[in-house]
């Protein structure tokens, strides 16, 4: 009896997040500082932490959607990853 159903989709969330955390690892390597600038929302942020507002952000879409309208999550997938590219640009 395991703990947790491991499927593919879950396997690629976790691939997904360990990678990104090692991309911003060899860019502070190779920019030490963290990129930090002030954004639309009046925070200073650095790399990481655009990292770690869009992954909440994306829960939030995800757990909106799924209380909401239920499946398919194409839509709110898509939305995630626009969330993320705004928060990498502009925030």
């Amino acid at each position: 009896m395991s703990w947790m159903a491991w499927t593919w989709p879950t396997a690629l969330v976790f691939i997904g997040i360990f990678s990104a955390m090692a991309i911003l690892t060899v860019a502070e390597i190779r920019h030490p500082g963290g990129a930090e600038r002030k954004g639309v929302l009046g925070l200073t942020t650095t790399r990481g932490d655009r990292l770690f507002i869009t992954l909440l952000g994306s829960v939030y879409i995800f757990l909106a959607w799924i209380g909401l309208f239920g499946m398919p999550l194409w839509i709110p997938l898509g939305i995630a990853i626009l969330w993320g590219v705004f928060t990498f640009w502009k925030v």
